[in-house]
C-alpha cells in the first residue's frame, strides 16, 4: 500500500481571529491533495473530460487536533480506503513538515459523476486500476 504526500505553505490570509488556520480552509487543503494525487497518476482535468466524469465531494469529516499557523509548511498525506461503484473513500493526515504530531485527520466520500447526465456512475475501471496501489482497506 502506498500513500501520496504533497506539501503547501500556509498563507496569512487563511488565519482566523485566533491566528490559526481557519477550520474551513482545511477542506481546501484536502481537495488540493486529492487533485494532486489524481494528477500524479495521469488523471488531469483533460483526462477527466475524456472519461466524461468528475469526482464530487459528497461528505467530509475533519478532526482538528492541533493548530497550524501562517508560514508553516504542511505535509498532507492521502490514500484510498475504498473504491467501489461510484464511491471512493479517501483518508487524510496533515502534519507540519518534518514533525510527527498529526494536526488534522479526515475522511472524505467522493462520488464519480457523469458530467453530461450529472448523475453518479461507476468509477471507470482504468481509474480503479491506477489507484489500486493506494488502496488501504479499513
Amino acid at each position: 500500500m502506498q500513500k501520496f504526500t504533497t506539501q503547501l505553505r500556509v498563507r496569512h490570509y487563511e488565519m482566523d481571529a485566533l491566528g490559526h488556520v481557519n477550520n474551513a480552509v482545511y477542506q481546501h487543503y484536502l481537495e488540493q491533495a486529492a487533485i494532486e494525487h489524481s494528477e500524479h497518476l495521469g488523471f488531469t482535468v483533460a483526462r477527466y473530460q475524456q472519461l466524461g466524469g468528475v469526482f464530487v465531494l459528497r461528505k467530509v469529516e475533519i478532526e482538528y487536533l492541533r493548530p497550524a499557523n501562517a508560514s508553516d509548511i504542511l505535509e498532507i498525506t492521502t490514500w484510498l480506503e475504498k473504491m467501489k461503484g461510484p464511491r471512493a473513500v479517501r483518508r487524510y493526515e496533515i502534519r507540519r513538515l518534518d514533525a510527527e504530531d498529526i494536526l488534522v485527520m479526515a475522511e472524505a466520500l467522493w462520488v464519480w459523476v457523469d458530467t453530461t447526465a450529472m448523475r453518479p456512475r461507476v468509477i471507470p475501471k482504468e481509474m480503479i486500476e491506477a489507484f489500486d496501489a493506494y488502496l488501504q482497506p479499513a
